[in-house]
């Protein structure tokens, strides 16, 4: 899962070198912070929050095989 969502995230910033994934796994989930360069936030949400939705709605369908419910924040 880190290296889907590390593999959408690298080509839409500037910074690729600077895109992490950090996974802090819960009882009943899986938080995933995707961490990129400060300048490329706003690349990363898009406009309202469009391309952020994209990406989250891919993890999520990617996910589905687990029994724990996943989270995508982005830092």
């Amino acid at each position: 899962m880190e290296a889907l969502i590390t593999s959408i995230v690298a080509p839409l910033v500037d910074y690729p070198e600077d895109v992490h994934v950090e996974v802090k796994e819960e009882q009943n989930k899986l938080v995933f912070h995707l961490i990129v360069n400060e300048q490329d936030v706003g690349k990363v949400i898009g406009k309202n929050g469009r391309i952020a939705k994209s990406i989250r709605t891919i993890v999520y369908a990617a996910g589905t095989d687990t029994k724990k419910r996943i989270y995508l924040d982005i830092m």
